[in-house]
């Protein structure tokens, strides 16, 4: 395997333990203090926070546990991109992402057949990178390898600023290409960032209940008026719309927190949510 064909992890050791032993040891952690969530119907995808394991691990864990044991071909993971790119949406050149737990395979099919689908619109521009420092989607990682038995493929896309109307595009040219294989849809956003904790609690219960409302336009609207935020939220209003054409009809908020609640400074926070898109309809080969 030629060294360019993985991409090295720019944050283990920082964002989380960049020992293979002790970042297992600290995910089953996680995964024990949650207790049992008693779900009803199928799970398409999960949305979790990104922020250092120290600080958002334990809300992450909430939405991870529930998919412990499972396994899927694909995991389409989605994040925003921190660094400035004028594409709208970015992927990797690489054919792994490496972490303390092992490689994780890129499914570079899929990565080209949808990039030939999306740079089709005059809007918007998808790309390749290499070498790119995003944490936000690569802190997913070690929480899938520990909780999906086998080995699995990723789609990873990096989103930045993109309308609700940008979202279904997206998630349609997605749906398309997806057919045939058990996808998990992996949404990767924090919410509000730097207000007083009496003030996040307000914002973030409103992104969190406009996300649970299912309408890609109602959480769009809740950020542009200030009302609520969503640091992934191209990432999040895809996800919705994906999850949705996949067959998800609820979304169940599972846990919220800040990281004052860590620090234990509440006069800066970051905020944090997870959750599940559920299918409570039964598929047709259940009936």
């Amino acid at each position: 395997m030629r060294s360019m064909e993985i991409r090295p992890s720019p944050i283990a050791g920082h964002w989380y333990s960049g020992n293979s032993t002790a970042l297992r040891a600290e995910i089953d952690t996680f995964l024990k203090r949650v207790k049992n969530h008693q779900l009803h119907g199928r799970i398409i995808g999960l949305f979790v926070p990104h922020a250092g394991y120290r600080y958002s691990g334990q809300t992450a864990a909430y939405a991870f546990k529930t998919i412990v044991g499972q396994n899927y071909d694909m995991v389409i993971l989605l994040s925003p991109y921190h660094a400035y790119h004028p594409a709208a949406i970015l992927s990797s050149s690489h054919h792994y992402y490496q972490t303390p737990l092992g490689n994780v395979a890129v499914n570079q099919i899929l990565v080209a057949s949808l990039m030939e689908r999306i740079n089709i619109s005059p809007t918007m521009t998808m790309v390749s990178v290499a070498q790119d420092r995003e944490h936000s989607l690569e802190i997913e990682l070690p929480f899938l390898q520990a909780v999906i038995e086998k080995p699995f493929e990723i789609l990873p896309l990096m989103i930045r600023q993109i309308d609700p109307d940008q979202a279904d595009f997206i998630a349609e040219c997605i749906v398309n290409l997806s057919e045939q294989k058990k996808v998990l849809v992996v949404v990767s956003t924090d919410l509000s960032h730097f207000y007083s904790q009496t003030e996040a609690e307000v914002l973030d219960r409103e992104m969190l209940s406009q996300i649970q409302s299912f309408s890609t336009k109602n959480v769009y609207q809740t950020e542009l008026q200030g009302k609520g935020f969503a640091c992934g939220l191209g990432a999040v209003m895809v996800g919705m719309a994906l999850c949705k054409k996949l067959g998800a009809d609820k979304i169940e908020i599972l846990n919220h927190s800040t990281s004052g609640n860590e620090t234990g400074d509440f006069s800066s926070v970051v905020g944090y949510g997870s959750g599940v898109f559920i299918k409570l309809a039964p598929d047709v080969s259940e009936n």
